[in-house]
């Protein structure tokens, strides 16, 4: 099969260039990165100066947070997914065809022969049964498709009694963490993503973690090398993880906002399909419609038709600011008023 081409959202400068339009003149809406993300505190000086200190208890601390049994820090999930699927035995891997777009090369370019999956598939129990590994982006993003982990342990037997492999993504998953596999991912054939960068907001600093079993974490660290997480970015992440007062009101925060973005798309008459990070929005007319928006500097994520469903919108939340929501209220009036 061909590789779709990796496109991701956040590219605002782009969106500036084409439409000529000043970066802080938009209301980019592209990603589904927490615009009230974690208040960073001033860093000791030893962050900046030292070489990052692998033993500094930044794996323990994920671990604990996560409920996992143990974790290895990365340079955010990127580094995870471009290197796994060359530790595994290619084979037949199992990828949303509408989903995380950097997972389908990574797996093509390790030798493994990548089968897109529609949305549909992910309703079927025997899912995981013709294939040797499958991919999982629970939440997944754009389609906010929530598998609960019965689902998912299920698959894992099914691989795992082949010799397969089970990957769960959990990059969006903070916010509902009732239906992580972090507990279990020291068993043979499960490996668990976790990122700083969505729910702490904190996607410029590129640390994320990878909950799998020891041999696994082991054989990564060792392609991965040294110091593949900065100082800084773990000096952060510690404090960030710890930060439980935080972490509560931010799961609080995020499900009112999230609420609030898909209350106000269905006010306007879209069909959502929502997160509290980001509305997910499947539209005949999405390519109009973004690039309505686009002329009034409103910037989405646009997604072409794929895995059964039509060309989609992805909303991520507005900032808490009263003048941001009504712009975007105003300009989806403007919009769709105008493609009627």
């Amino acid at each position: 099969m061909s590789v779709p081409p990796i496109r991701h959202g956040g590219n605002l400068l782009a969106a500036a260039r084409r439409y000529g339009r000043r970066t802080e003149a938009w209301l980019d809406l592209s990603t589904g990165i927490n615009p009230s993300g974690y208040p960073v505190p001033p860093l000791p000086a030893d962050a900046w100066q030292r070489l990052p200190q692998d033993d500094d208890g930044l794996a323990g601390i994920a671990a604990q947070t996560y409920g996992a049994p143990q974790a290895l820090p990365v340079a955010g999930s990127q580094a995870a997914i471009r290197t796994l699927p060359r530790l595994l035995r290619p084979g037949r891997t199992g990828i949303a065809a509408l989903g995380y777009s950097e997972y389908a090369p990574a797996f093509a370019q390790a030798g493994h022969t990548v089968v897109p999956l529609d949305e549909a598939d992910f309703g079927r129990a025997d899912l995981a049964d013709a294939l040797d590994h499958l991919v999982v982006v629970n939440p997944n993003n754009p389609t906010a498709r929530l598998l609960p982990a019965d689902t998912l342990r299920h698959w894992h037997a099914r691989l795992a009694s082949r010799g397969g492999t089970l990957i769960v993504d959990e990059a969006f998953i903070d916010c509902t963490e009732a239906t992580s596999l972090a507990a279990y991912s020291d068993t043979p054939g499960l490996v668990v993503l976790r990122s700083l960068g969505k729910f702490y907001g904190l996607a410029g600093v590129r640390c994320g973690f990878v909950l799998a079993e020891p041999s696994v974490l082991e054989s990564l660290a060792a392609h991965l090398g040294h110091w593949t997480v900065s100082g800084p970015a773990r000096a952060v992440a510690s404090i960030a993880l710890t930060d439980t007062a935080w972490q509560a009101a931010t799961r609080a925060a995020l499900a009112s906002a999230g609420q609030r973005l898909a209350m106000l798309l269905r006010g306007h008459g879209l069909t959502t399909a929502s997160q509290p990070l980001f509305s997910w929005v499947p539209n005949g007319r999405a390519c109009a419609l973004h690039e309505a928006l686009a002329q009034r500097g409103i910037w989405t994520r646009l997604f072409d038709a794929a895995g059964g469903c039509p060309a989609s919108l992805r909303f991520g939340l507005p900032p808490d600011d009263a003048a941001a929501w009504q712009r975007l209220d105003a300009a989806l009036g403007e919009t769709l008023s105008s493609l009627t």
